[in-house]
């Protein structure tokens, strides 16, 4: 076998795998997104980082993204997030992740300026029955679930469930 051949040989290998590992991470996922909380949107009093309390636009859906600064799939795809919320209406929840300007640190060393709720010692999230990070929630703007996911997802995939709410 030549080198040619061999690259494509290893190519369809790795593209085989990395097919495989997507079906197998989403079925993981819907495994684990059937045990959280699947009612309707209920934030009511919520404070970001700066001290200012959170309005929900009730004209938009909404990603509620449950994530933690400790979690490594967390921080890969808090790109995803930033992106997202550069265009639609992103709500964080930071879990166990430290103090406000811990939190605050984290986010401008990494040049992130989504929303975020300090959840510091987990009560917010178990409203959400969270058992793995990240956890993200898209509601209609009628703030009915619409999609949850657990684990990664990219811009695509949560720009094309946000449009997808907005026609709801």
């Amino acid at each position: 076998m030549d080198i040619k051949n061999k690259i494509v040989h290893y190519l369809k290998e790795l593209v085989i795998f990395l097919v495989v590992m997507t079906i197998f991470a989403n079925i993981i996922s819907l495994y684990k997104s059937q045990e959280l909380n699947s009612e309707s949107l209920k934030l009511n009093n919520v404070y970001l980082l700066d001290n200012v309390k959170y309005e929900i636009d009730n004209s938009k859906p909404i990603l509620v993204h449950i994530w933690a600064t400790w979690c490594p799939t967390c921080k890969l795809e808090a790109g995803n997030i930033e992106m997202v919320s550069k265009y639609f209406n992103v709500l964080t929840i930071a879990v166990k992740s430290g103090s406000d300007d811990e939190l605050k640190n984290y986010l401008n060393e990494n040049h992130y300026s989504f929303n975020v709720i300090n959840d510091n010692d987990g009560t917010l999230s178990s409203e959400f029955n969270i058992g793995a990070y990240p956890t993200t929630f898209i509601y209609d703007k009628n703030k009915k679930l619409v999609f949850s996911e657990v684990g990664y997802t990219s811009t695509f995939g949560l720009a094309l469930r946000l449009w997808w709410a907005s026609l709801k």
